[in-house]
């Protein structure tokens, strides 16, 4: 995919205690590909995305980082491939050694109890008292966030199984049905884009949640109240790219969600209007739509970005392109661990579910900091803060491109 590249910027920065402090040396712009284009190559995109540590690509001009004494007669890129090679070592210990509700059971467990707390919500709608409805809208709105966020994101990693068939059930189960969207182009943009190309100009920079002509406090605060009316009608678009017979499947699968919600809360809530009953829905389904947007452009916008032709090894784009938030009960629940405070964990070892990656946060973030490699951490109200004072840097123009100069 080529990349259209601008006049190199005059100014340099740095990475200084795992946070971004400036930006290094900036080169250019990029594009972003449309819905559905293919990778450049793409067998090796989904061994980036899915397996512990791809081999060097031929061409990639990579960068030299520090990370440790480097052996004699030993390449940069070698070097590098053995930090990665070294930290799965590290956790497929930890992986092996846990058990299975270790490795799948606690999250699984996490979304059983979602799907059991929904007739509780929904009764709890049929209250003509504030406190009761107000507590079937919150059940609700949290219950409809965990199967659609944090289920489908662990089915589009098949982290909730170790069958690849049942792996794609869940996927179907979870994204079109739960989400209203398409599992083929959301595996495919989310594991193969994003994952494999995190932080690489047109391809993993997270361009497609911009929307440039909106102003900071729309954009931040009102827009994502729309988002369970944008995301069917975005699948919708995507389905031109799918065989007929998913796309079928996904317009039967999505219905059949949608219309399901409809009903139960006509003839279980009791709501005496159609209108009355779409609110609701678009009020459950955009409950915790502002975090969910937030936290999408808080862990990668504004952090490092790279040429296609010039990003670093895995463990350094990673590292350097990845951020966590702080922990938090309700999106450690809604949204999950990984999506949340095990963000840089989940971006180097995507094929671990949430509680896997949580209990690997300790060994990831130690091993990095010891080999002097950047562990980015940042408070939410802090990169929101962040994000209204450079809203138009971050989130209007196109971000630059960063080459990283012999960091030691």
């Amino acid at each position: 995919m080529p990349l259209e590249d601008g006049d190199p910027a005059s100014w340099r920065g740095q990475q200084v205690n795992g946070e971004v402090s400036g930006t290094p040396q900036l080169r250019g712009t990029g594009h972003p590909p449309p819905w559905g284009t293919p990778a450049p190559d793409g067998s090796r995109t989904e061994a980036m995305a899915e397996g512990w540590e791809p081999g060097p690509a031929p061409g990639d001009r990579d960068m030299t980082f520090g990370g440790g004494p480097q052996r004699a007669g030993q390449e940069p890129w070698q070097r590098e491939e053995a930090l990665m090679g070294e930290l799965s070592e590290l956790v497929q210990k930890v992986v092996k050694s846990s058990s299975w509700w270790e490795r799948h059971g606690v999250d699984i467990s996490i979304l059983t109890c979602s799907f059991l707390l929904l007739p509780a919500g929904f009764l709890c709608l049929r209250s003509a008292q504030a406190i009761p409805f107000l507590a079937g809208v919150l059940t609700l709105g949290v219950v409809h966030h965990t199967l659609t966020v944090k289920g489908s994101h662990l089915a589009s990693h098949n982290a909730l199984t170790e069958s690849k068939s049942w792996g794609k059930v869940w996927a179907i189960f979870f994204i079109e049905l739960c989400s209203a969207f398409t599992a083929e182009q959301a595996t495919y943009n989310h594991v193969k884009i994003h994952h494999g190309y995190t932080n690489v100009i047109g391809l993993g920079d997270s361009s497609t949640w911009k929307v440039p002509f909106l102003n900071r406090y729309i954009y931040m605060f009102i827009a994502p109240l729309a988002v369970p009316i944008i995301t069917p009608l975005v699948a919708l678009d995507l389905l031109r790219n799918v065989e007929w017979k998913a796309a079928l499947r996904t317009l039967c699968c999505m219905f059949l969600g949608l219309y399901c919600h409809y009903w139960l809360l006509l003839h279980v809530s009791g709501f005496q209007s159609p209108w009355s009953a779409l609110l609701c829905m678009l009020l459950t389904r955009s409950l915790l739509a502002h975090p969910y947007i937030h936290v999408n452009i808080f862990q990668h916008i504004g952090l490092p970005m790279f040429a296609a032709d010039r990003k670093p090894k895995r463990i350094h784009l990673m590292s350097l392109g990845v951020l966590n938030l702080p922990r938090n009960a309700l999106l450690d629940w809604s949204f999950g661990h990984s999506l949340i405070s095990c963000h840089v964990e989940h971006h180097l070892f995507p094929s671990l579910s949430d509680n896997m990656c949580l209990k690997i946060k300790p060994i990831v973030s130690q091993y990095l900091k010891q080999k002097k490699l950047p562990y980015n951490e940042d408070t939410y109200t802090s990169r929101l803060r962040l994000f209204l004072q450079r809203y138009e840097e971050l989130m209007v123009h196109a971000p630059p491109i960063t080459e990283l100069v012999g960091i030691q």
